[in-house]
């Protein structure tokens, strides 16, 4: 009776374990092929290369459930290490259950960013949207896996011992280590500010410690930003939030852009203006909507003029900036080199006339 009562009971384990296994190959393969016909049609907006980031970790959760079936180990005989599978089918399901999420929020970043172009000229909605979804993405992975390393943990019931006794002894200590964090707390709320207030986002052109440079990497911690000559300057995130510095392309990417000639004063004014505005229209680099000359300051030997013209964005402007100066002061040199500054000496004619004699 008892033999027949093993096999049956062996018999019964084997069909369970199989009607799982089945199950898992069904859910398993169901899953591919829909994420497979959804990444293929422009209609949703699952990628195309989404199933291969899903369908790893949902296998590795199913078989987390395959190693907690108590049929399984009727089957295998192992009744002994009964705690052992279970606890790592719990581990492994907590593994794939935290991979799943991270790729899912990989996708939909991946998902959203694709409709924003980053290096389009018109771009403060594309670098907007950037940098909110590279700094949540950085916080919600951190928090997603301190959670799962928590859970992992306190699935051993020895650990959650350890953890409930060293955490009702180490009250002094707990408090030493958060003042020695406070720091490190408040730069990582600061990369939140960032995130949420963006006095900052992903390509906007900045001068920080007299360096000008665009932001490049925005962390919960840092902040890099590519300096013109192609120098990397990392700053604290706090630095942002307690300091003041440029943005020049907080609202917008035009600029206004400036050329200062110091001539004497006998500058031909409108001759001058007209060789702007055909300096101007002879490059793209112009955006069509600032153009003037000013005389803004005088002085005993010279005049100071400011040119002033407008350009979609920063690189432009400087570059812009770099051609007008050019061509002006080659525009003076040839045609009016008498404006071009210069000392001048004043000799009274009477002691000519006697110093003649």
């Amino acid at each position: 009776m008892i033999d027949t009562f093993l096999k049956n009971s062996a018999n019964q384990s084997l069909i369970y374990v199989i009607i799982a296994f089945l199950v898992i190959l069904i859910v398993y393969f169901s899953t591919v092929h829909v994420l497979r016909k959804f990444g293929k049609d422009p209609n949703y907006v699952i990628p195309k290369n989404a199933f291969k980031k899903v369908t790893f970790p949902l296998f590795v959760i199913l078989f987390s459930f395959l190693l907690r079936m108590e049929s399984l180990h009727i089957l295998l005989g192992n009744k002994e290490y009964d705690y052992e599978f279970k606890k790592v089918g719990t581990l492994l399901f907590i593994f794939g259950m935290t991979w799943l999420i991270l790729n899912i929020i990989k996708i939909i970043k991946n998902g959203v960013l694709e409709k924003y172009d980053v290096h389009s000229s018109d771009n403060l909605k594309a670098r907007k949207v950037t940098t909110q979804f590279n700094i949540l993405e950085r916080i919600i992975v951190f928090v997603v896996i301190i959670l799962a390393i928590g859970i992992a943990l306190m699935s051993f019931e020895n650990i959650r011992e350890i953890g409930v006794s060293i955490f009702a002894s180490a009250g002094v200590a707990g408090i030493i280590i958060g003042f020695s964090a406070q720091k490190m707390i408040g730069t990582i709320l600061a990369g939140i500010q960032i995130a949420i207030t963006q006095p900052i986002k992903i390509d906007d052109v900045v001068i920080v410690e007299g360096e000008w440079g665009r932001i490049e990497e925005i962390t919960l911690t840092y902040v890099v930003i590519k300096i013109w000559d192609k120098r990397r300057l990392v700053v604290p995130s706090t630095f942002f939030i307690e300091n003041s510095f440029q943005n020049w392309t907080k609202t917008s990417a035009d600029i206004l852009a400036t050329v200062f000639l110091y001539t004497d004063y006998r500058v031909p004014f409108d001759a001058l203006r007209k060789e702007l505005t055909r300096i101007l229209e002879s490059t793209n680099l112009w955006d069509g909507e600032a153009n003037n000359i000013q005389v803004t300051d005088s002085k005993a030997n010279h005049i100071e003029i400011r040119a002033m013209m407008s350009a979609k964005d920063s690189s432009s402007a400087w570059e812009l900036r770099v051609l007008v100066r050019e061509k002006l002061i080659a525009f003076l040199q040839k045609n009016y080199p008498e404006s071009l500054a210069h000392t001048r000496i004043y000799v009274n004619s009477a002691d000519a006339i006697e110093k003649g004699r």
